[in-house]
C-alpha cells in the first residue's frame, strides 16, 4: 500500500508541476482571464487530490494509529511515572547522571525480583538446571579465547570538531527511518532502498556505512559537524586486577563465560552425564558508545543466562511434546529475505520441517514464550525472528531472538542460539585443559575417524596473523566437506575455502594440511558437547512489561486521566494495599490485624491509614500496578477491589489474607472468587 501511494503521490506532484507551469504560461502569454481562472481551478483540484495521498500515505507510515496518544506521547507519559513513581532513574543525579546507568527504586527493585524469582522457578527449578555465581571481573585470557577482545567492537564515528563520539550505524538507521517516515515526496525507488539498507545494516561493512553516510550527507546530530570515518570501538571495561598492573581484566560483557569455563566440574557435579543445563544471574558490563532508549541500551544491565549442553548427535528433547503444540509468532529468515512478515506457526510443525533446526532449541522457544506471556508481555506483540545467514557466527547452527514490540520497535530481549560446541572448544584450545564429555560404549567399536591435521607452519607463513581463523575453519569442516576438498587438492594442488570470520575465499595448497580417515577400535566417544544459549536481557523485559502493561482511564469526574499498571499478580511490586475508610481508630486496629496477618502469610502490602479520599489512594495504588485493594469499612467484613475491573467484593476479616494469598499466588483468578463472594459497590468512591 505504501509503496502504490508513493508511486501516486510522484505522479500527482508530476502533474501539479505541470499545470503549474501551464498556469504561469497562459499569465505570461496574456492570456483572457476565463482561461487562467480554468487553470487556477484545475491547478487547485490537483493539488486538493495531491493534499488527500499524502494525508493516507501519512497515515499508512503511522500504521493507522488512531490512539489518541502518539507513540512518544504515550512513551513520555509512561516514562514519567516511572520516573515520578521511583520505578527506576537516572543515576547519580544530583551530579546530572551518567548516561546509560540507571538506579532502580523500591518499586522496580520488586519488579526485578519478581520477574527474576519467577525466571528461576520457570526455568532452574523446572528444568532441574545447575545455577553457579561467578565474579564480574574477568582475566584477559578467558575473553582473549571467547574472542571478545579481539571482536566485541561496534563502529564508531567522531564529530571532527567536538570529538563526541556517535554509532554509526544508529545515526544510518535514524536518517533512514526519519526519511521514511516524515518524507512524503521520496519516490518508491527511495524507499525500497532506504528499507534494505535497514535490512541489512547489520551485515555493513565500515568502509559500506562510511559511503553512506557521505552519500546521503549525514552530520553529527547536535552540532551539525561533520563526521569521521567509523572505525571499531571494544565495548568492553578494561580494568587490571591487582596493584601491579600487570594483570589486565575486563568487566563482563556477559555471564555465559563463567558457566564455560567451569564445564569441567559442572559435568563431573552432575554424574558425569549429558544432557544438562547450567544458569547464571548477574551483572555485564558494555562501554556504549551513545546509550538511548532508557533502559533498552545501558552500561550495566542484568543477565539471566542459560547454557544446555548436549551430546551434537542428539538434540532430542524429552519434553519436546509439552510445547509443540503452541502457536505463536515466528519470523523464519525465508519470509524475512522475500519482505513477508511474521505468521501465527505451530512450534511442531516449525521443528519438523526444519526450520527451527532441532527439538532442543525448539523447547526452549516454546520456554521462552511461555515465560514472557506468563509475565504480562502482549502475546500479539511477541514474535521470535530467525536470524539472518549473515548475522549468525560461522559456527551457530541455528539463532532465533525474541523480540517484544513496544513504542521504539521490535526490541531484542531474549537470544536463543545453538552455538554449536564452539565456546568448549575455544577455551580447550586457549587452557589445554579438555572440556569434552564421554559415552562409554557397552562393546568396544570400530570406528572410521576423519583426521583433518593442519600444518600450522605452512598455514602461518601463508596467513600470518589470520592463521588461528584459517585453522579453525579447516577443523570445523564436515565429513563431506572435508573428502571434497581432499579429492580436488590430490587432483589439482590448490583449492579455494571460504573463512567466515575473515569474510572471504582463501587459497589452500596441498601441503598446507592433510586430510584422513583411519580406522580404530574405541571403547567410549570422546566428544565437544554442543550448547544451546538462551540468554534474557532482564532490563529489556521490565522495559517492555512496563509499556505492555501501562494505559490511562479518566477518573470519575472525567476531569483528569488517571494511570494504571495492569501487573499480573506474579510481578506487581506490591500485592495488596490496606486502607481504613475514615480515621477511626478501631478501623485502624482492624488494619494493622490483617497487616499481620499478610506478613504471616509472605505477601507484599501497603498499608495507608492517611485521610485521604479513598479515590485518591485507590488511583494512587493502580498508578503502581497494585492488584488488590482491601478497604476497612466495618470492625468485621471488608471489601476486596481488583485494580482493572474495579470490582469489589465482600470478605470477613478473617479469610482477607487467605483470598489475597489464594489470588496473588495464581492458585485462583479474580473471577474465580468474585462468584464465591458477594459483591459490593459503593456510589461514594471517588474515583
Amino acid at each position: 500500500m505504501e509503496d502504490s501511494l508513493r508511486k501516486a503521490l510522484s505522479e500527482k506532484q508530476a502533474a501539479v508541476d505541470a499545470q503549474g507551469g501551464a498556469v504561469r504560461e497562459l499569465k505570461a502569454s496574456g492570456a483572457p482571464k476565463d482561461a487562467i481562472d480554468a487553470a487556477v481551478q484545475e491547478l487547485n483540484a490537483l493539488k486538493l487530490e495531491k493534499a488527500s495521498i499524502e494525508k493516507q500515505l501519512q497515515a499508512a507510515l503511522t500504521n493507522g494509529n488512531d490512539n489518541a496518544l502518539s507513540r512518544d506521547a504515550f512513551r513520555q507519559a509512561l516514562v514519567n511515572t516511572l520516573e515520578r513513581r521511583l520505578f527506576y532513574i537516572p543515576s547519580f543525579k544530583i551530579y546530572r547522571g551518567v548516561a546509560g546507568l540507571y538506579d532502580y527504586g523500591p518499586p522496580g527493585c520488586a519488579v526485578k525480583s519478581n520477574v527474576l524469582a519467577f525466571w528461576r522457578q520457570h526455568f532452574v527449578l523446572e528444568e532441574n538446571m545447575l545455577e553457579v555465581d561467578c565474579p564480574c571481573v574477568t582475566p584477559e585470557i578467558v575473553l582473549k579465547a571467547s574472542g571478545h577482545v579481539d571482536k566485541f567492537t561496534d563502529l564508531m564515528v567522531k564529530d571532527e570538531k567536538t570529538g563526541t563520539c556517535y554509532r554509526a550505524d544508529h545515526l544510518l538507521k535514524d536518517f533512514c527511518k526519519e526519511k521514511l517516515e516524515k518524507d512524503l515526496t521520496i519516490s518508491g525507488e527511495k524507499a525500497a532502498e532506504l528499507k534494505h539498507i535497514l535490512a541489512v545494516l547489520d551485515d555493513l561493512s565500515a568502509e559500506e556505512l562510511g559511503g553512506k553516510i557521505k552519500e546521503y550527507g549525514i552530520i553529527a546530530p547536535d552540532t551539525k559537524n561533520p563526521l569521521s570515518a567509523p572505525y571499531p570501538f571494544n565495548l568492553m571495561f578494561q580494568t587490571s586486577i591487582g596493584p601491579s598492573g600487570l594483570s589486565p581484566g575486563y568487566m563482563r560483557p556477559e555471564t555465559a563465560q563463567g558457566i564455560f569455563v567451569n564445564f569441567k566440574d559442572l559435568y563431573y557435579y552432575n554424574g558425569n552425564k549429558l544432557p544438562f543445563a547450567a544458569a547464571q544471574i548477574g551483572q555485564a558490563f558494555r562501554n556504549e558508545i551513545s546509550p538511548r532508549q532508557g533502559l533498552l541500551r545501558v552500561r550495566e544491565f542484568t543477565l539471566a543466562e542459560i547454557e544446555h549442553f548436549v551430546d551434537p548427535d542428539d538434540k532430542s528433547h524429552p519434553k519436546f511434546s509439552e510445547v509443540a503444540n503452541l502457536e505463536f509468532l515466528m519470523f523464519p529468515r525465508g519470509e524475512q529475505v522475500s519482505g513477508q512478515s511474521a505468521k501465527r506457526t505451530v512450534l511442531g510443525e516449525a521443528v519438523s520441517k526444519g526450520i527451527v533446526n532441532n527439538e532442543t532449541l525448539g523447547y526452549f522457544i516454546g520456554r521462552v514464550y511461555l515465560f514472557l506471556t506468563g509475565l504480562g508481555i502482549d502475546k500479539e506483540r511477541l514474535r521470535f525472528r530467525q536470524h539472518l545467514a549473515n548475522e549468525m557466527a560461522h559456527y551457530a547452527a541455528d539463532c532465533w531472538d525474541a523480540e517484544i514490540e513496544c513504542s521504539y520497535g521490535w526490541i531484542e530481549c531474549v537470544g536463543i542460539a545453538d552455538r554449536s560446541a564452539y565456546d568448549l572448544r575455544a577455551h580447550t584450545d586457549k587452557s589445554g585443559v579438555p572440556l569434552v564429555a564421554h559415552e562409554k560404549f557397552a562393546e568396544p567399536r570400530e570406528v572410521e575417524k576423519l583426521i583433518i591435521a593442519p600444518v600450522k607452519k605452512e598455514l602461518g607463513l601463508a596467513f600470518k596473523g589470520n592463521q588461528k581463523m584459517v585453522v579453525e575453519a579447516l577443523e570445523a569442516m564436515s565429513e563431506k566437506e572435508a573428502m571434497e576438498m581432499k579429492a580436488t587438492l590430490e587432483s589439482t594442488g590448490e583449492v579455494g575455502f571460504h573463512v567466515c570470520t575473515l569474510g572471504k575465499d582463501v587459497t589452500i595448497t596441498k601441503k598446507m594440511l592433510s586430510i584422513s580417515k583411519e580406522k580404530k577400535k574405541e571403547h567410549q566417544r570422546v566428544f565437544t558437547p554442543s550448547v544451546i544459549e538462551p540468554s534474557f536481557g532482564i532490563g529489556r523485559i521490565i522495559y517492555c512489561l512496563y509499556e505492555h502493561s501501562f494505559y490511562t482511564r479518566p477518573s470519575k469526574a472525567g476531569d483528569e486521566q488517571l494511570n494504571v499498571f495492569r501487573f499480573p499478580p506474579l510481578v506487581a511490586p506490591i500485592k495488596c494495599t490496606v486502607f481504613p475508610l475514615v480515621q477511626n481508630q478501631q478501623y485502624e486496629e482492624v488494619a494493622k490485624s490483617i497487616a499481620k496477618s499478610l506478613t504471616a502469610a509472605g505477601i507484599s502490602y501497603k498499608i495507608d491509614i492517611t485521610g485521604t479520599s479513598i479515590g485518591k489512594r485507590y488511583a494512587r495504588t493502580d498508578e503502581l500496578g497494585v492488584p488488590l485493594a482491601i478497604t476497612v469499612d466495618s470492625t468485621s467484613s471488608v471489601t476486596i477491589r481488583e485494580r482493572d475491573s474495579k470490582d469489589q467484593i465482600r470478605v470477613s476479616v478473617e479469610e482477607v489474607a487467605s483470598v489475597v494469598k489464594e489470588v496473588t499466588d495464581g492458585q485462583s483468578t479474580w473471577a474465580d472468587v468474585l462468584w464465591r463472594y458477594p459483591t459490593h459497590s459503593s456510589a461514594s468512591v471517588d474515583e
